[in-house]
Protein backbone atom coordinates (compact mmCIF):
# COMPACT_ATOMS: atom_id res chain seq x y z
CA UNK A 1 0.00 0.00 0.00
CA UNK A 2 1.35 3.40 -0.90
CA UNK A 3 1.85 6.23 1.55
CA UNK A 4 -0.79 8.34 -0.19
CA UNK A 5 -3.45 5.66 0.27
CA UNK A 6 -2.58 5.37 3.97
CA UNK A 7 -2.77 9.14 4.44
CA UNK A 8 -6.16 9.47 2.75
CA UNK A 9 -7.44 6.40 4.58
CA UNK A 10 -6.37 7.85 7.92
CA UNK A 11 -8.08 11.16 7.14
CA UNK A 12 -11.29 9.32 6.21
CA UNK A 13 -11.17 7.33 9.47
CA UNK A 14 -10.53 10.52 11.46
CA UNK A 15 -13.48 12.20 9.75
CA UNK A 16 -15.71 9.25 10.63
CA UNK A 17 -14.49 9.13 14.25
CA UNK A 18 -15.01 12.87 14.68
CA UNK A 19 -18.66 12.59 13.62
CA UNK A 20 -19.64 9.41 15.47
CA UNK A 21 -20.71 11.04 18.77
CA UNK A 22 -23.22 13.25 16.96
CA UNK A 23 -24.51 10.66 14.52
CA UNK A 24 -25.02 7.85 17.06
CA UNK A 25 -27.54 7.79 19.89
CA UNK A 26 -25.55 5.14 21.77
CA UNK A 27 -23.46 6.17 24.79
CA UNK A 28 -19.80 5.40 24.03
CA UNK A 29 -21.06 3.45 21.01
CA UNK A 30 -22.12 0.55 23.26
CA UNK A 31 -25.05 1.43 25.54
CA UNK A 32 -28.40 2.55 24.19
CA UNK A 33 -29.29 5.99 25.63
CA UNK A 34 -32.74 7.54 25.72
CA UNK A 35 -31.41 11.10 25.65
CA UNK A 36 -27.67 11.64 25.32
CA UNK A 37 -26.55 14.93 26.92
CA UNK A 38 -24.08 17.21 25.17
CA UNK A 39 -21.37 16.62 27.79
CA UNK A 40 -21.46 12.86 27.06
CA UNK A 41 -21.05 13.61 23.36
CA UNK A 42 -18.05 15.84 24.12
CA UNK A 43 -16.42 13.20 26.33
CA UNK A 44 -16.96 10.63 23.56
CA UNK A 45 -15.50 13.06 21.05
CA UNK A 46 -12.36 13.56 23.17
CA UNK A 47 -11.98 9.80 23.62
CA UNK A 48 -12.29 9.30 19.85
CA UNK A 49 -9.70 12.07 19.34
CA UNK A 50 -7.32 10.08 21.52
CA UNK A 51 -8.07 6.92 19.52
CA UNK A 52 -7.45 8.74 16.23
CA UNK A 53 -4.19 10.13 17.63
CA UNK A 54 -3.10 6.68 18.73
CA UNK A 55 -3.91 5.32 15.28
CA UNK A 56 -1.86 8.13 13.75
CA UNK A 57 1.10 7.31 15.99
CA UNK A 58 0.79 3.63 15.09
CA UNK A 59 0.74 4.39 11.37
CA UNK A 60 3.72 6.74 11.71
CA UNK A 61 5.67 4.04 13.55
CA UNK A 62 4.81 1.43 10.91
CA UNK A 63 5.54 3.62 7.88
CA UNK A 64 8.65 5.52 8.98
CA UNK A 65 10.01 3.14 11.61
CA UNK A 66 10.25 5.86 14.26
CA UNK A 67 8.18 8.50 15.98
CA UNK A 68 8.97 12.17 15.54
CA UNK A 69 8.80 14.23 18.70
CA UNK A 70 6.09 16.89 18.69
CA UNK A 71 5.57 19.96 20.83
CA UNK A 72 2.27 21.01 22.36
CA UNK A 73 1.38 23.16 19.33
CA UNK A 74 1.07 20.07 17.16
CA UNK A 75 -1.49 18.50 19.47
CA UNK A 76 -3.54 21.71 19.68
CA UNK A 77 -3.61 21.95 15.89
CA UNK A 78 -4.72 18.33 15.56
CA UNK A 79 -7.40 18.87 18.22
CA UNK A 80 -8.81 21.83 16.31
CA UNK A 81 -8.57 19.93 13.02
CA UNK A 82 -10.55 17.12 14.65
CA UNK A 83 -13.06 19.78 15.74
CA UNK A 84 -13.41 20.97 12.14
CA UNK A 85 -13.90 17.35 11.06
CA UNK A 86 -16.76 17.06 13.59
CA UNK A 87 -18.60 20.07 12.17
CA UNK A 88 -20.92 18.14 9.77
CA UNK A 89 -22.11 15.79 12.53
CA UNK A 90 -22.63 18.69 14.93
CA UNK A 91 -24.68 20.58 12.33
CA UNK A 92 -26.71 17.45 11.58
CA UNK A 93 -27.51 16.87 15.28
CA UNK A 94 -28.08 20.37 16.63
CA UNK A 95 -29.09 22.65 13.79
CA UNK A 96 -31.00 20.30 11.52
Amino acid sequence: MSLSVLQWGFLAIALLLANLPWLSQRCFLILQCEHKPVWVRLVEWLALYAIAGGLGLLLEQRVTGSLHTQDWEFYWVTLFLFMVFAFPGFIYRHIR
